[in-house]
Order: structure tokens, then sequence, then C-alpha cells
């Protein structure tokens, strides 16, 4: 089953379900992938995080009720799956700009249909990338719990690399003697609710106090260049990635970390280079 595949038929199991609880575990399933892997992967082609589609479906399902008539309130909040009229009323005001009390004929509402995902013809753009094997390393450095409820780490990671102190910073950086060098930020231990970031670096040297690390298994990368302002540039990489090069490619993601490499120079350089680095198996 390749990646589309599984993707619309999560949207066949989110749709019979809008009025249920939603199994994100067996989400995963269908998908065929971990519940970390398939939300980076509906975020990044969507454009929405799936709680956030899910939410939205509910609520233009809702407003389709409710402007038919027949529906309390009251119900359609327990329906779908609000504690009170109260919390449904604030979400639905918030999605359609009218309260669900003032929901009748001729009402302005705001619809958002179901997806459908296929491959689209978008240009010419290429992707650099090459596939590289490597044995496996060890990086140290510092990391934190990164919820993905809500897309938590999307505030939380830039937070946690602004307020590294520069003397941490300098001495993880001066650990860095081996492929990928410099500073590196990585996505490890994928937990069904979240993920550890590790800012770190790639090393030979024993860990010092103070400091934690890993050990990367060895694996195909596939590495992906990005020219660009941070984090703009690398960020449309990561959404070609799983848009465009994981459904044409023949790979699919392994279970091991990410990793960005960051190269020295001026982040907000039109072109600052650095790459992304994707663990991959052969589907």
């Amino acid at each position: 089953m390749d990646a589309l595949e599984g993707l619309n038929r999560v949207i066949e199991y989110i749709e019979t379900r809008l009025d249920e609880e939603i199994d994100y575990g067996e989400i995963a399933k269908i998908a065929c992938c971990s519940q970390y892997h398939f939300q980076r992967m509906f975020t990044f082609i969507s454009g929405v995080p799936l709680s956030e589609y899910i939410r939205r479906r509910r609520l233009t399902a809702a407003a389709f009720e409710l402007r038919d008539g027949g529906v309390k309130v009251i119900d359609a909040a327990v329906k779908y799956g609000y504690s009170s009229a109260d919390a449904f009323a604030r979400a639905f005001h918030a999605l359609h700009g009218v309260k669900p009390s003032m929901v009748r004929d001729g009402t302005q509402l705001k619809a958002y249909p179901r997806l459908l995902f296929t491959i689209t013809i978008k240009g010419v753009t290429a992707m650099n990338y090459k596939i590289e094997e490597k044995s496996g390393f060890t990086v140290v450095g510092v990391k934190e719990f990164m919820s993905t409820a809500n897309e938590e780490q999307k505030t939380k990671i830039p937070q946690m690399w602004s307020n590294l102190p520069k003397e941490m910073f300098m001495k993880i950086g001066a650990l860095s003697d081996r492929e990928p060098t410099n500073c590196l930020g990585i996505c490890a231990d994928m937990y069904d609710g979240g993920f550890d970031y590790w800012i770190a670096a790639a090393t030979t040297k024993p860990c010092p106090e103070g400091l934690s690390s890993l050990e990367i298994p060895a694996c195909t990368w596939a590495i992906f260049e990005s020219v660009g302002p941070m984090p703009t540039a690398i960020q449309e990489v990561w959404g070609r990635i799983y848009g465009e090069w994981f459904p044409a490619s023949g790979y699919e993601h392994a279970m091991a970390p990410e990793i960005e490499w960051y190269s020295d120079g001026d982040t907000n350089a039109a072109d600052y280079r650095s790459e992304v680095w994707i663990p991959v198996v052969k589907k």
C-alpha cells in the first residue's frame, strides 16, 4: 500500500467516526506507520494538523444538522465530542463566526469538505538529495520531550534553541569531531504523544557531566539539501519530502531518529545551507 492509499483509507475511517471517539492508534495501523510519522506526514501534505482537520470536519457536520433543524445544541455538542454546550458554542463560533443557536436557513457558514489525496504535478523544481549508507554513531547533547498535542513542538523547539545558554551551545559544538558536523537538531524516541528533541553533536569523545548521549544506529539515509533562510527553507523541504518524495520514491521511513544538519554562517542568508537526514528503507 502506498502513502496516498494509506492517507485516503484514514480519511474514510475518520468520516465514518466523526460522532465517535477516533483512535489515533488505529489510524496509524491503517496507514502502516507510527502515530508520530503519520501525523507529521498528514500535516506536511494537507497543510493542517490531523486534530484540526477532525475538529473542522465535526463542526462542519454539526452545522449541517443544526441548519436543517430538529437537533438541539446540547445534542450536537454531545454527539461531536464536546464536554458542554458552552465549549461546543465557543468552538462553533470560532470556526463559523456565529453561535450555534443562531443557525437557520440563510445563515452564512463555513464548510470544510473531506480530503481526497491525489498526486498533483506541481512543476519541475528539483529536489537535491542523496542516498547514503552510514554506520552507527553517538551524539551527545541535551534533550527535551516535545508533545505533539496541538502542534506544541512548533513553538517549543525554537524556544529550546533560544533558551540554550551560549556556554552550553559552545560545549556541545566543541564535541563535534565526525560527520554530520556542528550542532544538530534530532528527533528521536518517537512516542504516541510526542518525541525527544535533542540539540547535540556527533562525537567520539566521552559524554561530559551534565549532558546525555544517544546512539544512532547504522542506517540508510536520504539526505536532502536546503538552501535559504531558516526556518522557512528547511520547513519547505520537509513538506516536499512527505508530499512529493516519499509517495514516488519507493522508500518508506525507517524507525530511527531524524536529523537536521546546520552549516556555519548567517541563518537568515538567502544562500544558507542546511540538510534534512531521513532514515529510510526500501518498500
